[in-house]
């Protein structure tokens, strides 16, 4: 199975009618952090994996514009990410577009939730001892 994230509802929309205009099922939920995530089976002929990749990357594009042109006070979070710290007592961590998106681009929805909550157990409990000498 292959997942697709979208972050906008038009968007989204628009991938699974070109998904479901090239002939294919798939199954969409919403994503635990934000957006909607499309599944697909990994069964595709090439020429169909191959039309739906170009789509999802131009929506990708598409996308990356409109946060771009979202309003430059970062105000408006692309990604809010639930993490738990030691005690179990959950937080929402809001990243703003800029980082979300990078981050998207190179890690999983589950690195960048860890990545997150490495960061704010670290926060919470700060050391001053060099990272060479960590237990």
């Amino acid at each position: 199975m292959s997942d697709y994230i979208l972050f906008d509802t038009s968007l989204c929309d628009r991938f699974v009618k070109f998904v479901t205009d090239q002939g294919q099922e798939y199954t969409m939920q919403p994503d635990q952090i934000a957006g909607y995530v499309v599944t697909l089976s990994d069964d595709l002929a090439d020429e169909v994996a191959e039309a739906i990749e170009d789509a999802y990357e131009a929506l990708m594009d598409e996308q990356q514009n409109l946060v771009e042109s979202a309003d430059a006070s970062d105000e408006r979070t692309l990604m809010t990410v639930t993490v738990s710290l030691t005690e179990g007592q959950p937080f929402a961590v809001h990243l703003p577009a800029l980082y979300a998106r990078r981050l998207h681009e190179h890690f999983t929805i589950d690195e960048i939730r860890e990545l997150v909550t490495v960061i704010a157990r670290s926060a919470v409990n700060p050391t001053l001892k060099p990272a060479c000498c960590r237990v």
